[in-house]
């Protein structure tokens, strides 16, 4: 799934959160790591001591992957580039072929969530590879390879391009023994501001209306869900299924804050309902909203 994962470091402990998530992926899938250091101009003649800490920071993934048992050796290098990070990493993803750009978003002191700063905005909203963002600086944020128990939270809308990361979801709970749990969210049906001869009589009884419609959703939503369980169940994956009444920010904003040793992996744009993240919307609110690791995908279709 991942033959290539770019993980941009900036020289930062906080860039270091991502080290455990680099061995648990490269070690379990065989992807090769490429530790990617940008620097200005300013700091060429400090390339001696960069290069020193891009070979430490491999020792580390190195150092965790041992003490893991990993069922592969990890392939990882460090490259040097000069330039505007976020420039930078976009455009060596695409000349590089990675297929996955792992990277921390630094977070506020004191906060319980965190932020997406300048670089990770720009990579999220630019970026064709596949983004996992993992939060740095959280008050008692508990390490990846700490994790008590592990699942992978994947909201569904029922479209195709909502399911175009079921392969990601597949190869990540293969390897980390996560339970799948799958979302899908009811939306109750907003009451119309304008007037429509053909909804005249609704707003009358517009919370019976809204009741029927909801229970509808929840009926097509159970059965799609359970035909989504059999698949992932018939490739031995621990799966479940829920199906969450609200606005879906908010549902799933409040759900994962239950889940707090869980990865949120989601589609970024789409067609319609939940699927269509355009970043800056729905899938803003969700990122400043939790404290999980977000792995967001935009589909190729």
């Amino acid at each position: 799934m991942y033959n290539r994962m770019l993980v941009p470091l900036d020289g930062s402990e906080m860039a270091e959160v991502v080290f455990p998530y680099a061995k648990e992926i490269a070690s379990g899938l065989g992807t090769e790591v490429v530790l990617l250091h940008i620097s200005s101009q300013a700091v060429k003649d400090f390339q001696p001591m960069i290069r020193n800490y891009v070979d430490h920071a491999a020792e580390k993934i190195q150092s965790c992957a041992t003490q893991g048992r990993p069922s592969q050796p990890i392939k990882i290098h460090g490259e040097f580039v000069t330039g505007y990070p976020a420039d930078e990493i976009i455009r060596y993803a695409e000349e590089k072929k990675v297929d996955l750009i792992l990277m921390a978003s630094h977070g506020r002191s004191g906060s319980k969530r965190y932020s997406v700063g300048g670089t990770a905005d720009k990579v999220l909203r630019s970026a064709k590879t596949p983004v996992l963002l993992v939060p740095a600086g959280i008050p008692n944020q508990v390490p990846f390879d700490q994790w008590p128990t592990r699942s992978l939270v994947v909201p569904l809308d029922g479209s195709e391009l909502a399911e175009s990361v079921f392969p990601h979801v597949e190869s990540l709970a293969g390897i980390s023994n996560a339970q799948v749990i799958l979302l899908r969210i009811c939306e109750p049906p907003a009451m119309p501001t304008y007037y429509s001869p053909e909804l005249s009589e609704i707003p009358l009884h517009w919370g019976q209306y809204a009741q029927q419609e909801t229970a509808r959703c929840k009926e097509v939503s159970s059965k799609y869900l359970a035909n989504i369980e059999a698949r992932f169940t018939k490739n031995n994956i621990n799966v479940r299924s829920e199906t969450l009444v609200g606005k879906a920010a908010d549902e799933i904003i409040n759900y994962a804050n239950k889940t707090p040793y869980g990865v949120i992996v989601m589609a970024t744009h789409g067609r319609s309902g939940l699927s269509r993240l355009v970043y800056g919307s729905v899938a803003a609110n969700i990122l400043v909203g939790v404290t999980n690791p977000i792995l967001l995908i935009k589909p190729t279709k």
